[in-house]
């Protein structure tokens, strides 16, 4: 994969009819994360770590910062902050291909300077498995 355009990385989440891409996001990131079970013993080679194959929990993040852009896209988020609910999510990284599954806002801020835009940062923890399909 070679370079890509950050502005191509998206975030879509369901709103029942299909996914709509959170708009005004000018950052974005995705994070994969998998937790490890040691199981070294007295026995263990040389005293080195051995882990479990399989074993830990997997989890993936999503983060976004942007600017109010889209009425529709900007109250599904808040709805599904302050109503906790879970909604089916696509990442889409450009070249690369689709991240989809059930995500919940873990956080959503907003912030705004005097002389500036209201701008919001969200934050997105995976609530379930999660299916890739490749670009």
């Amino acid at each position: 994969m070679g370079a890509q355009k950050g502005k191509d990385l998206l975030l879509k989440m369901s709103d029942g009819d299909g996914f709509m891409t959170v708009a005004g996001l000018r950052s974005r990131n995705i994070a994969f994360n998998a937790e490890i079970v040691d199981i070294t013993n007295a026995d263990s080679v040389d005293r080195w770590r051995e882990l479990l194959e399989g074993a830990g929990v997997k989890r993936a993040s999503i983060s976004g910062r942007g600017l109010f852009k889209d009425a529709a896209s900007d109250a599904l988020m808040r709805e599904a902050f302050f109503e906790g609910t879970i909604k089916s999510c696509q990442v889409v990284v450009p070249d690369f291909g689709t991240v989809e599954g059930p995500f919940q806002i873990s956080s959503l801020q907003f912030a705004g300077d005097h002389n500036g835009e209201v701008t919001f940062d969200v934050s997105l923890e995976s609530a379930g498995s999660l299916a890739f399909t490749a670009a």
